[in-house]
This record gives C-alpha cells, sequence and structure tokens, in this order.
C-alpha cells in the first residue's frame, strides 16, 4: 500500500510538472511574439520606449528558461534524417515560425508532450482505475499517450492552415492594390511596400510577408531570389504561380501591370468560386443538426398537444 501510494504521489507530481511546462511553453510563444515586435521595430525606427517593445519580467525570465530547455531536448530527441527535418522546417515556416531553432523546440514540445502523456496515463491508471483489466489499461495509456503526442502536429497543422487561408483571401485585394500602384507610376519594388503598409489593419499576415519581402530586397537581395523566398514562407499554389508569372515577366520585358491585372482577376474569380463552393457546401453541413436537433423539437411541438389530447381521449373511453 505504501508503494502504491508513493507511485501516486510521483505520478501526480509529474502530471504537474507536465503542467507547469506546458505553461511555461505558452509563456515561450508570448516572448518569442515580443521578441520578434521587437526586431520588428527596431527595423521599422519604432521608439523603444513603446509599451509593447518592453521586456516582461519573470515571464520573459521563464519563457527563457522553458525555450532553452525545450531546445536541448529537442536537439537529442529530433529525427536524425534530412527530410524528415525538412518536412518540419516547412511546417514551421508556414504556420510563421521562422526561427532558428524552431525544429528543436518544436520536437522538444512533442516528445515533452508524450511524456506528460505517460504520466498522466500512469496517474489515471494507478489512482483512478487500479481494478480494470489489463487490456483497458493498455488502450487507455496507449490513447492517452497518442493523444498527447499528435496535439502539437494538429496545432501546428492548424495554424499553418488558418495562416495560409488568411493570406489566400486577402491576396485579391492585395492584387488589385498593386495593379492601382504599378499603374500609377510606382515600380514593383515599391508598389509592394506600399501594399504591404495598406493591408497592415485589414490582412495583417500577408501585409508582414511583403514587409519581409521588402526587407529582403532593401538588404539586397534579388527581386527573383525574394520573390522564391516568399513562395517558400507562404507554401501556396496561388502564390507560387504569381511569384513565376513576376519572375517571368522581369525576365522576359513584359508589362508588369498587364500580368498583375490578369492574374488579379483570375484570383477574384477563384474566390468567388470558393465561395459558391462553401455555399453549395451549406445544405449538407446543415442535414446533421436538422435531423437530430431541429426536426424532433418540431415534431414534440406540433404533435406534442394532440398526443396528450389522445392519451387523455383514450384514459375516458377505458374509464
Amino acid at each position: 500500500m505504501d508503494a502504491t501510494y508513493l507511485a501516486a504521489l510521483a505520478v501526480a507530481m509529474l502530471a504537474h510538472l507536465s503542467v507547469f511546462a506546458l505553461v511555461l511553453g505558452v509563456f515561450a510563444h508570448l516572448e518569442e511574439l515580443r521578441r520578434r515586435r521587437e526586431i520588428m521595430g527596431r527595423t521599422l525606427g519604432l521608439s523603444p520606449e513603446d509599451k509593447t517593445l518592453r521586456r516582461p519580467g519573470v515571464v520573459g525570465w521563464l519563457a527563457t528558461f522553458f525555450t532553452t530547455a525545450a531546445v536541448s531536448f529537442g536537439r537529442k530527441v529530433k529525427p536524425t534524417k534530412a527530410e524528415d527535418i525538412s518536412a518540419t522546417r516547412a511546417t514551421l515556416m508556414h504556420a510563421g515560425f521562422r526561427g532558428q531553432n524552431a525544429v528543436e523546440f518544436y520536437w522538444g514540445i512533442k516528445i515533452g508532450m508524450a511524456l506528460a502523456g505517460i504520466g498522466l496515463a500512469a496517474a489515471v491508471i494507478l489512482v483512478v482505475a487500479p481494478t480494470l483489466r489489463p487490456e483497458y489499461k493498455f488502450l487507455i495509456g496507449a490513447g492517452t499517450v497518442s493523444a498527447f503526442f499528435y496535439a502539437p502536429g494538429l496545432v501546428l497543422n492548424h495554424l499553418v492552415n488558418k495562416r495560409q487561408r488568411a493570406i489566400q483571401n486577402g491576396l485579391p485585394d492585395a492584387l488589385d492594390l498593386l495593379v492601382v500602384c504599378v499603374e500609377a507610376g510606382m515600380g514593383l519594388d515599391g508598389a509592394m511596400q506600399r501594399v504591404g503598409m495598406e493591408l497592415a489593419h485589414n490582412e495583417p499576415v500577408l501585409s508582414s510577408e511583403l514587409k519581409l519581402l521588402t526587407l529582403e530586397l532593401r538588404a539586397g537581395k534579388s527581386r527573383r531570389e525574394a520573390l522564391k523566398n516568399l513562395a517558400t514562407r507562404v507554401g501556396l499554389e496561388d502564390v507560387g504561380s504569381l511569384v513565376a508569372l513576376l519572375i517571368q515577366a522581369d525576365m522576359f520585358g513584359t508589362s508588369i501591370a498587364q500580368t498583375l491585372r490578369v492574374y488579379a482577376d483570375a484570383m477574384r474569380t477563384k474566390r468567388f468560386q470558393r465561395a459558391e463552393e462553401i455555399a453549395a457546401k451549406l445544405p449538407v453541413k446543415l442535414l446533421l443538426p436538422l435531423v437530430f436537433f431541429i426536426f424532433p423539437t418540431l415534431l414534440m411541438i406540433i404533435l406534442g398537444p394532440a398526443a396528450i389530447r389522445l392519451m387523455a381521449m383514450f384514459a375516458q373511453t377505458a374509464k
């Protein structure tokens, strides 16, 4: 009995440490966002006295500690194959995480969550359900560990889809603004910088990508290389096609304004078709709640009084 109590106590402590590690992970993410804002503020010449650029004390220390620990642990447990590392780095880049140690941090979180799942499963088996059959215990343990292990990947895929959807929705408007700027006499580099500034409030994700493209051009990269980097960071087929068109127009000397206008029309049509597709799927998606939630309620409201009267009539007839 004492051994079981000590084991349960150890598992509970491990679960508390796992929760603490998760909280530190959130703080680390917030610290990374603050660091990016600080770098962007220095690049754009913002005042360091801005309250958004101030470094939090305890939170910053905890985030730095957890980030260092996660990166160190991730270096030991990350995959050794270059293909797996490249795929993970590409996915993180598409989600907006471009740090030098992003892959190590991700794998540290992933394996750390798996260990937390092992601790939680052991706590459930030893404390909550110690009398279950062995096969049920195995199912609980395997399910908990699998859920904790794959949770970071699911969250990352959700962030990638959300970011790409935001860029895809804002791309037609950005192309329209690019057409206006180029036809007004601005160069393509200046037009991209201007569009990035104009879309800062309505389309912040696309605006940040255009600003990063402008910074790469200012740093001395060629337009072709900067555009290819944009397509690599975003990972969208539409952006890749736009980059290919701009590179071809630049190589062959064709009109960039005409190229942008044609592609903007195509993107606007494509966005309208996506909206029509979503509207066409709506009746099918409404079928399940309609059958299980709305129809039974309507039947109860419509047939309920009649059923009560029939029951009362049959009761009087029986008497």
